[in-house]
């Protein structure tokens, strides 16, 4: 199980000691682990996981997951997302609410592009995001 932390460890070009600083665990556990004296504590492998973006399983086995199945945006999604986009920007353009402004300039046309476009990839995540964590059938068979 060591040996994967190691791997960590060449891989990203990190100490031991940079890993307990920066995840919050004290160097006796990495070193102890290391010794084979003990074995770390569920929660701080979370910590030790969580700072090389795996999860504990891999820590622990070394083999990959599955890749993320990824979830696609139906035609209800983009028809529902270009809605939310057209009126956020109708909004904007009839100031409805006030100038658009930052920093106490107005927005020009182009500037308010640019903040579609990026509004637009902003509100795609957001719909990928709630589909996966509010799906009904995520936990059936």
């Amino acid at each position: 199980m060591y040996e994967v932390f190691e791997q960590l460890l060449q891989k990203y070009d990190v100490t031991p000691y940079k890993v307990a600083k920066e995840a919050g665990v004290t160097q006796t556990a990495l070193s102890n682990w290391k010794l084979g004296k003990s074995t770390p504590t569920t929660q701080t492998l979370q910590k030790i996981a969580d700072y090389f973006g795996v999860t504990i399983d891999y820590l622990m086995t070394g083999k990959e997951e599955p890749a993320k199945k990824i979830i696609p945006l139906t035609p209800k999604d983009k028809r529902d997302i270009k809605k939310d986009l057209d009126s956020i920007m109708e909004k904007l353009a009839s100031q409805e609410y006030g100038p658009a402004a930052y920093d106490g300039e107005s927005l020009d046309p182009e500037a308010a592009e640019l903040f579609r476009e990026e509004l637009e990839i902003a509100l795609k995540r957001l719909k990928i995001i709630n589909k996966e964590k509010y799906n009904p059938y995520k936990n059936k068979k």
